[in-house]
């Protein structure tokens, strides 16, 4: 979300302020009181005018009969509003009575002149039309009003700054910190701080009361017989304890005398069944509770954590959304009773004022964007769809329409994942105000802001430098143009000259810095020497080539999103519409375009208030949702349509009760399905798929589900029963306007406003600059040339054609890239450029994987890397990151290079998994594919992706054996095995392969043979997708820049390796005057891992020294050579403290010294599994206690497996983060080496033979300090039925150490509580049957503790203090965002 404005953005003070595109930020106006923008549109004039019933990129002759709009009832004859109100700037969209239109800004608070911005806007306007006066002290007359309709972002915000309401949580016992615990995943990786957001709600009340599902298949003893309960999916459950309202009662009244009024109720299952939810929520509402929030009732679907977090949302925000709407309705007679009020939700659609709630509202303001570009640009008969491309000020929101919004129902912001239907608007760190950085070599963009204080560097109040001033410093935006409201009085134009010299200071930090480098860099991944390169290194860069670099990187940096967006669901990015607004798109939407291989960019003439234009277009919605657990099949045909039946007339008569009649109300049915046996589920409606004899009555969604399977996975799951997990039916009330406007035909040559000069690729041209009210539709303008706004400027590009359309709007032709030809020599502008390329390949090469592969593992747990690599096997790129993959898949490359030499041909792919090769454990399958170019001996490029496959053999399901100790016991062994020869599937081969292990005493072949071919195959297919693009980049470039950008790109990694080891000796010396630092811990067995390291200062070397580490140990933890250098290459990256490229380059300063033979190079055929859960977190406790970074971590992974001949579960669980110089351990998260998110307690109930009792924070396990150590968590699993019980733990034993006095965090327990009472412990690792009514209880390790207690320092007992920090930067959001989270929690 855009939280602190910037430049150009008109909802958060980054757009355009005045009629000649403004910058943002400013507190000032041209008339004095906060009106930054009025204008008025009639039919006479002749520019922007718009027919929205013609489509604008059609034309005229080819629409057929238009009919009339449909207004809404009551608005003939009255002044109608659509408000959009934002963080900093409030846009006002009027329609008069004579059917004029009016677009007006202004400032959101302006105090001295206004209590609240949407009543000025609606006064102002009554005001001026009518010539009557409407006094500010006075509430405005509303009998002239026919409706309102607004978005806002007061929810959003609230929910940033963490303003919402004090609130309490009232859960199910057992479960008191399962929110705080969340999925356990911790939002950024590299992050040891591990800053999470924190949760919603002040105090918590456990509920003495429990549901659970019955199962069929239960044996548990029974001692009385439990109450039966039928849920709304038709789900039979037990009340295993009854609601204890006496209790609740005594709680919630303590609550109130706290003054805490707002409640949010979460019990177990409530999403079926709800009594228990609904018994609190009517006790606290007679309590007195002003706001009670149930799950059940604000999103009832499954999974208890999402719907925590939406439950505590709605609980937190609605009561802020109350006050601001009793404010707002207070400006008015009458309070607006007599007037239609409506708000913008955050899934696109309107909504009643009394019905506007927290959970829904989050994007209530760039939702009526998205409805905007949806209506006015896509085209309904060519079906084209449309990229929106809003850029602000501190980030720019990406969406895609195709003639459906898509939605998600499950996204994160600022922290708090709502379960909501919600547009998939994905933000990304780009914009107007984003800061300029040059780290390392490399040209950087964002996230940073300059915000709208002190604004960048152009505002003259001592800002920074940003995408704002590089585009003045190109010439692409006009002082002369905007408004005297900048600099500490507000009187000022916007200052060149602040910006070039802010540029020069930094184009003399990158010209010294290249031309110092050129005698220090080393020989990089191709061979090429760099001060070779470095004699045709340009001497200087200019300005203007530095402003011009930084504008390439930004766009380069909005491109991979789009491009995720589109190719994540099997489409073609380049045959989309880009439809751009926002005051700051229109000077980078020609760039982004031609990058992205569009042809067409569209800007609607209210581009600059498109968001306010959306809600005056948008039809008003009715959802209603509900769970379900039917197959979709014959026999269920009769109760689902019943249902469906139910919840329509329910959405009709909403609509009805709301003014509108049968024929304006349209109802969409959407059912949640997926392949039962998966977690992938899909919204989908039938539209297209008539029903049939083999259908419900609401149509053939079988084949429709089927069929969008097929388009974003690849394939489909023949003969697996299809689940219907929710019925979701969408009711819409057509009401949106239609605008009767129109451009008209000029009979005059256009002729420019001025002449100026921009900078482009080849330099200065000259730029013709119009006024976009002077346009006419029969013109065209030639690139380059600047178009300017009342709210934008717009910048056509050389080789590019604008044209005014019959409605007004610009529509550019944008021509095909003239690629100007790139020399070898180091372009610091290119290596950020070639950076972000070579992750995108790495990145498409994931989605190829992702969407192809049929595992959970894969599919739905995203365990996989995609890396590319250089022809000595050199790591180039690998994204995204999980750790224990980060430097191990290098090592399995140059191991086949040395293995195979010349032996490689195209058509070959290499797959391998044994721990010699650069194998991290053995259901980790590597697969290798070379890439070759004509005329080239060898490979040039490899590509590799790597999978963990469910099950390889090996004596246990899950190829994951705690008592393991030989490798043949873990599953099937890959060395350098062909798994394609001459571009033929090896299918027999490698099935023979992966049933081998069965060959070995107790052990099996694989389990799950379909599975692993599938994902094989999915893993060849995502290769020759990185080979496809390798060579698209090198066709473009030629070979040799692009090997010579792979080796400029690893020697970034590496100066930043250097400089970091540089900083750390420098201080070192100062300090303690050694440059030498040692550390050792030990494993469970007492087996010592010992650490010495030399830093050489000058050279920014160091050589890490294990030598006497422990032998090679009979077990499983040994750890092959390749996950001590991702261990490795994960701490250098956390103490460098910045995005780095994560590749070869991060270890080409480090020497590693192992002795063979230890249990960090073990021999052959040692088994290995633990080394990689386990003993790779011990490699980076050694690490960090040799750097005095932080104190240790749990130190685990917790590997907990259980099943039987029915199913079978894995998890891994969280613990205590270690605390670090300046902050405490973060309680209840994984840690360092892995980060996977755990099952939600609801469908781990639903479909294992288990019942979670607990699970919550372990109380002072943190080690105690100046800082103290986080709290592990405790787990308590009842099992259900027989199961067979596996737990492969460390830290059982020995304590996670603390540091600089800190003390040592607790160490783990595993107990198990047999059922005739009798506990016992378990140990660190082993295998028990279990019988039912046998409950295994896991404590986990906390985390140690920083510095030394002073005296009876109460920090260092209790918990830090609740954080309530703003959005400091910039928070992400959307399903490219999710899906990169989620692979980072894997």
């Amino acid at each position: 979300m855009r939280m602190t404005p910037s430049h150009q953005d008109g909802r958060q003070a980054t757009r355009h302020l005045s009629s000649r595109a403004a910058g943002g930020g400013a507190r000032a106006s041209a008339n004095g009181s906060g009106d930054l923008l009025t204008h008025t549109h009639t039919h006479t004039h002749t520019h922007r005018r718009g027919r929205e019933d013609l489509h604008p990129l059609l034309p005229t002759s080819a629409h057929p009969h238009r009919t009339p709009a449909i207004k809404m009832a009551g608005s003939q004859g009255k002044f109608d509003f659509a408000i959009d109100r934002g963080g900093t700037f409030t846009d006002v969209f009027a329609r008069l009575p004579d059917g004029r239109e009016r677009v007006l800004k202004l400032l959101s608070h302006d105090p001295q002149n206004y209590k609240d911005a949407p009543t000025e806007g609606i006064r102002r306007v009554l005001e001026q039309e009518t010539g009557q006066a409407f006094p500010r002290d006075q509430p405005v007359d509303a009998s002239l009003i026919g409706w309102i309709r607004m978005g806002t972002t007061v929810a959003t915000n609230a929910l940033l700054e963490r303003q919402g309401e004090r609130t309490a949580l009232l859960v199910t016992q057992g479960f008191q910190d399962l929110l705080h615990i969340g999925t356990q995943a911790r939002p950024n990786l590299f992050d040891l701080e591990v800053s999470v957001p924190e949760v919603l709600y002040e105090e918590v009340i456990e509920v003495e009361e429990r549901v659970v599902l019955k199962q069929g298949g239960c044996q548990l003893p029974r001692k009385e017989p439990k109450r039966m309960v039928m849920g709304s999916t038709g789900d039979s459950l037990e009340v295993w304890r009854e609601l204890n309202l006496k209790r609740v009662e005594e709680d919630l009244k303590g609550v109130l005398s706290r003054g805490i009024t707002s409640l949010a109720v979460l019990l177990l299952h409530s999403y079926t069944w709800s009594a228990h939810e609904k018994a609190v929520g009517s006790l606290a509402r007679k309590l007195g509770f002003a706001q009670v929030s149930l799950s059940s009732e604000v999103m009832p679907m499954i999974r208890a954590v999402p719907r925590g977090y939406t439950v505590c949302a709605d609980a937190y925000l609605t009561p802020k959304i109350r006050q601001y709407l009793r404010g707002f309705t207070s400006g008015f007679k009458g309070g607006l009773q007599e007037v239609n009020v409506l708000f913008m939700q955050s899934d696109g659609g309107l909504t009643p004022m009394e019905q506007f709630c927290g959970s829904r509202a989050v994007l209530s303001g760039p939702a009526g964007g998205v409805v905007g570009y949806a209506v006015t640009s896509y085209n309904p008969y060519d079906k084209k769809p449309v990229i929106g491309f809003d850029m602000g000020g501190t980030s720019t929101d990406v969406s895609r329409y195709a003639g459906q919004y898509e939605h998600v129902f499950e996204a994160t912001t600022a922290g708090v994942t709502l379960q909501a239907p919600q547009l998939d608007i994905n933000t990304v760190a780009a914009g107007g105000g984003s800061r300029l950085f040059f780290r390392s070599g490399m040209f950087v963009v964002g996230p940073e802001s300059a915000g709208a204080h002190p604004g960048p560097a152009c505002y003259r109040k001592g800002g920074s430098l940003t995408v704002t001033d590089a585009n003045l410093a190109l010439g692409r935006l006009l002082p002369s143009f905007f408004p005297r409201i900048f600099g500490p009085g507000e009187n000022e134009p916007l200052s060149t000259e602040d910006t070039m010299k802010h540029f020069q200071q930094l184009t003399q930090e990158i010209n010294d810095f290249l031309s110092t480098s050129q005698s220090k860099c080393s020989t990089n991944g191709s061979g090429v020497m760099h001060n070779d390169i470095a004699k045709v290194v340009k001497s200087k860069m200019s300005v203007e080539e530095v402003a011009m670099g930084f504008i390439r990187v930004a766009n380069e940096a909005m491109c991979r999103p789009i491009r995720a967006l589109t190719q994540a669901k099997g489409h073609d990015t380049s045959q989309h519409v880009l439809a751009c607004f926002g005051g700051a798109g229109g000077q980078h939407a020609c760039a982004i375009a031609r990058a992205l291989g569009m042809k067409t960019v569209f800007i609607h003439k209210y581009s600059g208030v498109l968001s306010a234009y959306g809600l005056a277009l948008a039809d008003v919605v009715e959802e209603v949702q509900e769970p379900c657990s039917l197959q979709y099949e014959p026999g269920s045909f009769s109760e689902l349509d019943r249902r469906v039946d139910l919840l329509s007339q329910r959405c009709q008569g909403a609509l009805r009760t709301r003014g509108f009649t049968s024929t304006q109300i349209q109802t969409e049915l959407f059912l949640h399905l997926r392949y039962e046996g998966t977690d992938c589920a899909l919204m989908v409606t039938a539209n297209g798929y008539p029903s049939n004899a083999q259908s419900c009555h609401s149509g053939d969604f079988r084949s429709a589900f089927n069929k969008r399977y097929l388009k974003e996975f690849g394939f489909t799951i023949a003969d697996r029963p299809i689940i219907v997990d929710d019925i979701r039916v969408r009711g819409s009330g057509k009401s949106g306007i239609k605008s009767l406007s129109h451009a008209e035909a000029g009979s005059f040559t256009q002729k420019p406003t001025k002449m100026t000069r921009c900078y482009f690729d080849n330099g200065y041209l000259d730029t013709n600059v119009y006024l976009w009210e002077t346009l006419s539709c029969d013109h065209s303008i030639n690139g380059p040339a600047v178009i300017i706004d009342k709210n934008s400027t717009i910048l056509v590009e050389p080789g590019c054609v604008a044209q005014l359309t019959a409605g007004g709007d610009v529509c550019i032709t944008v021509g095909t890239d003239t690629q100007c030809a790139l020399g070898t020599e180091l372009n610091a502008i290119q290596l950020s450029i070639f950076s972000h390329r070579f992750m995108s390949i790495a990145e498409q090469m994931g989605r190829v994987l992702q969407r192809t592969s049929i595992s959970t593992n894969i599919k739905e747990r995203l365990d996989f890397s995609c890396a590319v690599f250089g022809p000595d096997g050199g790591l180039v790129s690998n994204a995204p990151h999980i750790p224990v993959h980060l430097g191990a898949m290098q090592e399995t490359v140059q191991y086949q290079i040395k293995a195979l030499e010349n032996s490689l041909k195209e058509g070959d792919v290499i797959l391998s998994n044994h721990p010699c090769a650069g194998g991290s454990h053995l259901p980790d399958l590597t697969v290798i594919t070379p890439v070759f170019q004509p005329g080239v001996t060898g490979p040039v490029f490899f590509v590799a992706s790597r999978g963990h496959h469910a099950d390889i053999g090996g004596i246990t399901p899950g190829s994951m054996p705690p008592h393991s100790t030989s490798l043949q016991q873990e599953g099937a062994v890959f060395i350098s095995f062909k798994l394609v020869s001459d571009g033929v599937f090896q299918e027999q081969a490698v099935t023979d392969a992966l049933l081998a292990p069965a060959q070995h005493p107790g052990c099996s072949g694989t389990r799950n043979l379909h599975d692993n071919l599938s994902d094989l195959r999915a893993q060849v297919a995502a290769n020759q997708r990185g080979c496809q693009l390798v060579n698209e980049l090198i066709d473009t470039y030629g070979l040799a820049v692009v090997q010579a950008y792979m080796g400029y790109i690893q020697s970034n990694a590496e100066l930043a390796v250097r400089d970091m080891l540089k900083d750390f000796a420098h201080r070192r010396r100062q300090h303690m005057g050694s440059l030498e630092v040692e550390s050792e811990d030990q494993m469970d067995d007492g087996t010592i891992i010992r650490l010495r390291v030399k830093i050489n200062e000058e050279e920014g070397s160091a050589v890490f020294d294990f030598s006497g580490t422990g032998t090679e140990v009979w077990g499983n933890c040994n750890a092959p050579r390749a996950i001590t250098l991702s261990a490795l290459i994960y701490c250098l990256r956390c103490m460098v403290g910045q995005d780095i490229p994560l590749n070869q380059g991060c270890l080409t300063p480090i020497k590693v010294i192992i002795p063979p033979g230890s249990i960090l190079q073990p021999s052959q055929n040692a088994a290995v599994v633990g080394g990689n859960v386990l003993t790779s977190q011990r490699v980076v406790d050694v690490i960090f206690r040799a750097f005095d970074v932080c104190a240790a971590s749990q130190g685990c992974m917790n590997n907990v497996t259980f099943g039987n001949d029915k199913s079978g579960y894995y998890e891994t669980v969280a613990g205590g983060a270690g605390a670090g110089p300046c902050w405490h351990g973060r309680s209840g998260v994984h840690s360092h080496m892995t980060n996977t998110r755990i099952t939600d307690p609801e469908i781990l109930e639903k479909r294992y033979p288990v019942i979670l009792e607990q699970f919550s924070l372990r109380p002072d396990a943190g080690g105690a300090g100046r800082f103290h150590g986080g709290d592990g968590v405790i787990r308590k699993l009842l099992f259900r039925e027989k199961v067979v019980l596996s737990v492969l733990t460390e830290r059982r034993s020995t304590r996670p150490y603390g540091l600089s006095g800190g003390e040592s965090g607790a160490p783990g327990l595993n107990l198990l509580h047999r059922a005739d009472g009798r506990v016992l412990n378990l140990g660190a690792k082993t295998s028990v049957s279990l019988e039912p009514g046998d409950m295994f209880s896991l404590y986990t390790p906390g985390g140690g503790g920083y510095g030394k207690v002073e005296g009876d320092d109460p920090d260092s007992k209790s918990a830090p203090p609740k954080r309530r920090r703003l959005n400091e930067s910039f928070s992400e959001r959307g399903s490219v965002f999710e899906y990169r989270r989620a692979q980072e929690s894997v």
